[in-house]
């Protein structure tokens, strides 16, 4: 569940995703649901744009990740049909609300990832896009430290 009143997040979603077959769709679109039905079965990523505060309860078991075992088989019941749960499927939805209040379920069931821009990530943010005009060299610098940085964290996590 992204909160993301400024829309950097969903585009993050959209680059990261884009090999994995995602499909966006909508809250209350008319295909929603034969959206689902494919991704599940085809282990493609479904991108849920603009939510509001309410989930269609359809959506519940897909959430809760409730899934039921038919012989070798993973199945998750989706309104009244069953259908084959890839180990690929990703769900990802996002909200323009700056400070949503979903039921306690939803947010036990969900990773919360908080994309509001804070003045000092802004701050940074416009900086770094300085930097980047003014001396691309120490961008590429930057970049590629923050790179080895990261891969120096998991190779400590291991």
């Amino acid at each position: 569940l992204i909160i993301d009143p400024q829309m950097q997040g969903i585009v993050w979603i959209r680059k990261k995703e884009e090999d994995n077959k995602l499909q966006i769709t909508r809250m209350g679109q008319k295909k929603m649901l034969q959206i689902f039905e494919l991704s599940i079965d085809h282990g493609a990523s479904v991108l849920i744009e603009n939510m509001g505060e309410g989930i269609d309860a359809v959506l519940q078991p897909v959430i809760a990740r409730n899934t039921l075992r038919r012989g070798s088989k993973k199945m998750i019941k989706l309104g009244d049909k069953e259908i084959n749960y890839s180990p690929n499927f990703r769900l990802f939805m996002q909200t323009k609300l700056s400070n949503p209040h979903y039921p306690p379920e939803i947010q036990a069931e969900c990773t919360l990832i908080n994309f509001t821009v804070t003045e000092a990530g802004l701050e940074d943010q416009l900086l770094f896009l300085v930097v980047v005009l003014e001396r691309p060299d120490l961008a590429r610098t930057k970049s590629q430290l923050i790179q080895q940085q990261n891969e120096f964290k998991v190779k400590l996590a291991e």
